[in-house]
């Protein structure tokens, strides 16, 4: 069960000693994810295609006496997936936690001006790639007979919202594929759950908009305030974590209070 201390993030000691393989780590909710889990113990394989930023986050990581590895991998290519896993397995040992959170490609596009090309390549990121990155872990978890599945979907696919309607499928398609892994996974001692953040601050985000603007974002929320990166980490930890080993199947909302399902 998780323990809590004044102003420290939920620590789960059963967590100590597994392997966690972390997609889309370099930065963001996926860098926060990995450097969570190692706080607890974890063995953390960060995946993603930015070299430079996934050294950093590893090295982050290991300077605070924690273990992780980065490894160059595009997650809509099958085979690149493939290697990971067999690097993983290699170092770590087989994976007991998979975050599959790559993603990404939520901008704006009115539907009038999609593409087909734009459409594909959207769906390739934000769906394929997490079909393709359980495709690579799923065998070790099924011979262990253990595991725990958190797949990334976002508030897009909840209710309608202003990014593309392509990412919103895309979305709510890891939605559903998450569901049918659950009650597919579930006699073989593997469990499947989403996380779905809205409005979450990061470096593209204070790209685009400034100290007021997102201020004014934040505001929108009935929490009063934006989302972090840390939210979304520690939604994920509990997800892993044994405290939620009755629960599978299920998406949850990290939006502030402005979805309500």
């Amino acid at each position: 069960m998780a323990q809590e201390s004044a102003g420290q993030q939920a620590r789960y000691p059963d967590l100590a000693g597994r392997t966690a393989i972390v997609t889309g780590g370099s930065r963001g909710i996926g860098a926060a994810t990995g450097a969570a889990l190692a706080e607890n113990g974890v063995a953390v394989a960060l995946v993603g295609r930015d070299a430079t930023a996934l050294a950093a986050v590893a090295a982050s990581i290991t300077e605070r006496g924690g273990q992780a590895i980065p490894i160059v991998a595009d997650c809509t290519v099958p085979a690149d997936l493939e290697a990971m896993a067999q690097v993983v397995t290699a170092r770590f040992g087989p994976p007991d936690i998979l975050a599959a959170f790559a993603g990404g490609n939520g901008m704006p596009v009115p539907t009038g001006a999609e593409t087909p090309e734009h459409w594909r390549a959207v769906i390739e990121t934000d769906l394929n790639s997490v079909f393709y990155t359980i495709r690579a872990v799923l065998p070790a978890m099924t011979e262990r007979g253990r595991g725990a599945i958190i797949t990334m979907s976002s508030a897009a696919a909840r209710q309608a919202a202003q990014s593309a309607a392509a990412y919103a499928a895309a979305k709510a398609g890891v939605i559903a594929f998450t569901r049918h892994l659950a009650g597919e996974l579930a006699p073989r001692g593997i469990r499947a759950n989403c996380v779905a953040p809205s409005a979450t601050e990061n470096d593209k985000m204070r790209a685009w908009m400034s100290a007021d603007q997102r201020a004014a974002l934040g505001a929108s929320f009935p929490l009063g305030r934006l989302g972090q990166p840390a939210d979304v980490a520690a939604a994920t930890l509990f997800l892993a974590s044994d405290a939620s080993s009755w629960i599978t199947g299920a998406t949850l909302d990290i939006a502030g209070g402005k979805i309500m399902l």
